[in-house]
């Protein structure tokens, strides 16, 4: 009985100790507060457990007694912002090639790398990322999203697509005898095979679909579309009866009509995007993430240096298609394809927004509001109360110097500190 006794004076104290964390409040004060929409001085934050409860003018918060109070001078905080397109179980292709990735590395190397990965985004203040496949390696994006709410890793809130669709005979790795079966980068299907396939990885764990609707296997080594049109839309028709969306990589403006007028949500990359194109896409609601800085770092691993004098075509045409994508209002979701270059560096998709024209303010909103009201997070990106405290600080005023985003001070994903000043 004395053993029993103790035992659940044990249990009792534990539970009181879960209980006080659980209802432990923050009273966050920095120089600046971006709330998902507007730049305001002269605010706080409080935080109770795992969400915001107050927002605002710092003498309107009822601070509770108990309360712990962080001061953030010279600082901005913001919502914790949310990766549109990243690939955790890639790392930059000066390192290692895609191929080589796919190929000569083993799925358990892979997903550790792919952990690593995932606390590099967190801690470079991305507490949710999308990841748009995992290249090769299977199912892996699930298992370590699964070990983030499990607690086993630190990383964001994982919003995974599993394995990409391509068409039959479009995809890599590629340059091998026809009768050598390698594994490849992403899932083959065609017809309606499509249906089950679609159902088979929302089975596995995929929060939405990926589908490449066009890719580099034309006569010349050219991108062409790869789906049928109705392929296109059977795919799509297939997901939402599960509740879910579907984007496409699509880069040529065929493969950018053919997705739009499918009903997919988002178009990834759009570089040979056109003025007729963006405003399909505007009239029929699909976002365009258009992941500058893959290009940016693919061109300076093949030797450009960055000089406007000695700027490559590639470069040239996407500053154009961005510039189009903004004429036309179509709706711009920040995500540069990070894992071409480096987890950690994401803010350089941000960066290049500004210095391709569009304005702090918007590329601010489009990291964090925007995001999550295209991939449906109604509790996310943005500073108001009953929202999910994921919340970031950043050394000085991203509206005067964008690359204050590379500055993060304070990471908070759902009341827990990642990193305290």
């Amino acid at each position: 009985m004395q053993v029993i006794a103790k035992t659940l004076l044990f249990l009792l104290a534990l539970g009181l100790i879960f209980t006080s964390l659980e209802g432990q409040s923050f009273l966050l004060q920095p120089s600046l507060v971006f709330d998902g929409q507007d730049m305001h001085e002269g605010w706080a934050v409080l935080v109770e457990g795992r969400h915001i409860v107050a927002a605002g003018p710092a003498a309107s918060i009822n601070v509770p007694e108990g309360a712990e109070t962080i001061s953030l001078p010279g600082q901005t905080l913001m919502p914790g912002m949310i990766e549109a397109h990243s690939h955790l179980l890639l790392y930059p292709y000066n390192r290692a090639d895609w191929n080589d990735q796919v190929l000569k590395e083993s799925n358990e190397l892979r997903v550790i790398r792919g952990a690593v990965h995932a606390e590099k985004n967190l801690m470079a203040g991305f507490t949710t990322v999308r990841e748009l496949g995992t290249e090769g390696a299977g199912y892996a994006d699930v298992a370590i999203k699964q070990a983030i709410e499990q607690g086993i890793i630190p990383g964001p809130r994982l919003i995974v697509s599993g394995r990409a669709i391509v068409a039959t005979g479009s995809y890599g790795p590629k340059g091998f005898k026809p009768d050598f079966e390698v594994p490849l980068g992403a899932e083959p299907a065609d017809g309606d095979a499509i249906i089950r396939v679609v159902r088979d990885q929302i089975g596995k764990g995929a929060d939405f679909i990926k589908v490449y609707a066009d890719y580099r296997w034309g006569p010349e080594g050219e991108a062409m579309p790869t789906f049928l049109q109705e392929e296109l839309e059977l795919m799509v028709k297939v997901a939402r009866s599960s509740g879910r969306g579907v984007a496409a990589h699509a880069s040529t403006a065929e493969g950018m009509r053919r997705a739009a007028l499918a009903g997919v949500e988002t178009i990834e990359h759009g570089d040979g995007g056109t003025a007729e194109v963006f405003k399909l896409m505007k009239e029929k609601g699909v976002a365009l993430c258009p992941t500058l800085a893959a290009g940016d770092a693919i061109m300076r691993y093949r030797g450009w240096d960055g000089s406007p004098e000695t700027e490559p075509e590639r470069i040239k045409q996407k500053k154009q298609s961005f510039k189009l994508a903004m004429e036309s209002g179509v709706k711009i979701i920040a995500g540069g394809d990070v894992g071409v270059f480096e987890h950690g560096e994401n803010a350089r998709e941000l960066e290049l927004m500004v210095a391709y024209g569009m304005k702090p303010l918007d590329v601010l909103r489009s990291v964090t509001n925007v995001n999550a009201e295209v991939f449906h997070l109604p509790e996310r990106g943005s500073i108001r109360k009953g929202y999910l405290a994921d919340l970031i600080a950043v050394e000085g005023n991203p509206l005067e110097d964008i690359s204050a985003l590379r500055k993060v001070q304070l990471v908070m994903k759902g009341g827990e500190f990642y990193k305290k000043p």
